[in-house]
């Protein structure tokens, strides 16, 4: 079958091919409503559909953002993945996924790729951002927004959640309930990179407790991001004697688990062991009891990650000094898990992102 091309349309249209591609693309320049009639009834009467590839070969960009998550299979990734399709589509633009599956090779292959698909931007959510990532970052011409972690020595644009006070915020809560002992449940590494959401989330922990006057020695303990890795963690934690009364968790996922491992060995939350978590997955309000967390408003943070990754005037912030990086709120969401009344579903509200 003869493919149809721009020229034909506008042979049927009466027009030239210059005015197909100004209704086709919406632009640069205005079209007439006759001839905007007439181009899109010869669109639809032959069946024409742009060779999106052409046009990027001309323009040297694409319809295409470029996303690199560590893992979509987990909800909070899954999440923020959902929430920038969708700001993206309101800017008409398709997003191109990428799991990197925490693998610092593997975000730098999807880097490459995605700038051989000469996408319109990347964004990036990484929980590395080590001298590799960084330098590879530093030779790209492509805009680059981050989420989810910062790092000064990357100078790039990018929007996150104020991690160390969330965690402070669900620290002090369990503190309030009368625990004494809060442990929590940090990450799978020792020592994760400065910058990492998590290494704030504990840092958060310590700086809560240390401010109440009690010792954290003993108290973190390394486990997966992930439910399933966390599971087999907490039995161990919750089976050993002197288990901590109350826990809080750097993600809503360790949480889950943390929560499947107690109704396995007959530990009753909240009356024996409180727990909060990190991100308000949409799974933590269905959790047994409901889950408490700290949450952060991820629709206003995707839109605001893709207008930083397509507004042009943005270059403009490039000299040294410029602090373009985002910061949005967190805030506590109250549930049962941590021992308050099961009907609360509160949330402890912030101004809105500086």
């Amino acid at each position: 079958m003869t493919k149809v091309t721009r020229d034909d349309v506008a042979r049927l249209a009466g027009t030239s091919s210059a005015v197909v591609s100004y209704v086709v693309n919406n632009g640069p320049r205005p079209v007439s409503a006759e001839k905007r009639r007439r181009v899109l009834e010869a669109v639809r009467a032959l069946g024409y559909r742009p060779d999106r590839v052409a046009q990027a070969m001309a323009s040297r960009r694409t319809d295409l953002l470029g996303l690199i998550v560590p893992d979509a299979r987990q909800p909070f990734f899954g999440e923020i993945t959902h929430a920038l399709e969708r700001a993206a589509a309101d800017r008409g633009k398709m997003v191109l996924v990428g799991n990197s599956d925490y693998q610092e090779e593997r975000e730098i292959y999807y880097l490459h790729a995605f700038l051989g698909m000469r996408v319109s931007a990347l964004i990036l959510v990484s929980l590395g951002l080590g001298d590799r990532i960084a330098a590879e970052l530093d030779t790209m011409d492509t805009r680059v927004v981050l989420m989810h972690e910062r790092s000064a020595s990357v100078r790039k644009f990018a929007v996150v959640t104020d991690d160390v006070e969330g965690a402070r915020l669900a620290t002090r809560h369990l503190l309030r309930h009368g625990h004494t002992a809060v442990a929590c449940l940090g990450g799978p590494q020792e020592a994760p990179p400065a910058g990492d959401p998590v290494a704030d989330h504990v840092e958060g922990w310590r700086k809560e407790m240390a401010d109440a006057g009690l010792p954290t020695e003993g108290l973190l303990f390394r486990a997966p991001y992930n439910r399933y890795g966390t599971y087999r963690v907490a039995l161990r934690l919750l089976a050993a004697p002197g288990r901590p009364t109350a826990v809080f968790c750097s993600t809503d996922d360790q949480a889950i688990g943390l929560l499947r491992a107690a109704r396995e060995l007959g530990v009753d939350v909240p009356a024996e062991l409180a727990v909060a978590g990190f991100d308000d997955v949409k799974e933590a309000a269905m959790t047994d009891p409901p889950l408490t967390t700290v949450a952060s408003d991820r629709e206003a943070m995707a839109r605001r990650a893709v207008d930083m990754a397509l507004d042009p005037e943005l270059d403009a912030l490039t000299h040294a000094g410029t602090d373009r990086t985002r910061r949005f709120p967190s805030r506590l969401v109250v549930r049962a898990s941590c021992g308050c009344p099961a009907a609360a579903g509160t949330r402890d509200t912030r101004p809105a992102a500086v």
